[in-house]
């Protein structure tokens, strides 16, 4: 079984990017996606519905701390 710090060094590295499925069955990334290389694999998650704001702004919660949580941003917002 992975440990916490593991799974947590795993998700550090993972994203999560919009797409939006056609009628004709076809996925269609919102935004492209550009990777440095060959990578090992991408997992699809296929939503039922459309996720509510603050469900959206909890799965972006944890990419968006890397940012929030530098001592420059701290900075910025100390006015």
């Amino acid at each position: 079984m992975p440990t916490l710090q593991s799974q947590s060094t795993l998700y550090a590295k993972m994203r999560t990017v919009e797409a939006v499925i056609e009628s004709n069955g076809d996925v269609r990334l919102v935004e492209p996606v550009r990777l440095a290389g060959a990578q090992p694999g991408a997992w699809w998650t296929i939503l039922e519905e459309p996720p509510l704001a603050h469900e959206a702004a909890l799965l972006s919660e944890r990419a968006l701390a890397e940012d929030w949580n530098r001592a420059e941003e701290d900075a910025a917002w100390a006015h």
